[in-house]
């Protein structure tokens, strides 16, 4: 008789604040809990993503303490365990709370909870193919299939083919300037690195106690002195900040060799600027992306959302405009990074009620 497969255990990292979306996006009501692309939150969309519960166990959510009640309030009995970080730490400290809840042998599906992805379908067939991957001891990460040179994002390099459809991860680079991203989408060996990763609990601790003891120990240290209440998880505050602060890529990926590659297209975003939501927005024939009370008038190819007032767009082209009942933003839209430094200058001012 067949050994009956363990269900995927998905792992959401909700720790994120999303400034660069800033004036909807603020401390107090994060990216991810802002309904972005869709009627849901983007916290939703991604644990609807991974609700089959034919394929998935219930979500491990990893996030910062201040968000417990909205995200219970959003995905209710859904949620397998919500753990909650004592202070930020990055996502692989988050990662190794959530692989430390586990047990060694299940497989983990990691995900940001605030990217998007269209075709869900095409999402599930990728999972499929790099789970015989995971189970026997590899890292699978999906690479994004680059439609453009983008310099916002981290690449992965293919190398040998694995399996129909599976290579071997060569190399992560950072966000490269425009001539290499030009260079990687020509070469076609390249895809953009999503975050979302498919691999074992034992095989991310084995890597971590590896490559970053330090933060192996913290993480341990943490668990091992939690907290319970009913879902919620609470690791052990000053052994937690105790760890490094530092990404998945830096900790682990960049410095482990069995790292496999499935890339997909599936319409991905990471939602990470207006430029970005703009482009995964539904447009109209001006190729306007709107919400909310708004009114555009000879305008065209602009991003036009209100959380209040009415705004009434005039003879404009290729604008952010954002309004909520406390803000406005105009920007350019291939300026939009820039917000950044209104939350600066704001942070500067001491308005924090704004951010």
């Amino acid at each position: 008789m067949a050994a009956i497969q363990r269900k995927i255990i998905p792992v959401i990292l909700s720790g994120g604040t999303g400034t660069r979306l800033w004036p909807l996006s603020r401390a107090r009501r994060p990216k991810q809990m802002l309904e972005l692309t869709g009627d849901e939150t983007m916290l939703k969309a991604t644990a609807m993503r991974v609700a089959d519960p034919r394929m998935y166990a219930a979500p491990l959510v990893v996030a910062g303490t201040a968000q417990a009640e909205a995200i219970e309030a959003e995905l209710g009995e859904a949620i397998g365990a919500l753990i909650l970080e004592p202070a930020p730490r990055n996502t692989a400290p988050a990662i190794a709370l959530a692989a430390l809840a586990a047990d060694r042998g299940d497989v983990l599906l990691v995900l940001p909870s605030d990217h998007w992805i269209r075709d869900v379908a095409g999402f599930q067939a990728a999972v499929a193919k790099g789970r015989p991957f995971a189970e026997d001891g590899w890292i699978v990460t999906f690479g994004m299939k680059p439609d453009r040179a983008e310099t916002g994002y981290g690449y992965i390099e293919r190398g040998e083919a694995l399996a129909d459809g599976v290579y071997a991860g060569v190399r992560f680079v950072e966000k490269p300037d425009a001539a290499a991203a030009e260079r990687y989408v020509a070469g076609r060996r390249h895809d953009w690195n999503g975050g979302i990763f498919l691999l074992k609990a034992g095989v991310l601790l084995d890597a971590l106690a590896a490559h970053a003891p330090d933060m192996f120990e913290a993480a341990g240290a943490a668990m091992r002195g939690q907290r319970r209440e009913r879902r919620r998880v609470h690791p052990d505050g000053a052994a937690f900040r105790a760890s490094p602060a530092q990404s998945i890529d830096y900790a682990v990926m960049e410095k482990a060799e069995r790292i496999a590659v499935v890339p997909a297209s599936l319409g991905w975003s990471d939602v990470g600027s207006w430029a970005a939501l703009y482009d995964a927005a539904e447009k109209d024939e001006a190729g306007n992306a709107a919400g909310g009370d708004m009114l555009a008038i000879d305008s065209a190819g602009c991003l036009i959302r209100s959380e209040g007032p009415l705004v009434a767009a005039i003879g404009v082209e290729d604008l952010v405009i954002v309004a909520t009942a406390d803000a406005v933003l105009v920007v350019p839209r291939g300026d939009s990074q820039r917000v950044k430094e209104a939350v600066e200058a704001l942070k500067a001012q001491g308005r924090d009620a704004l951010l």
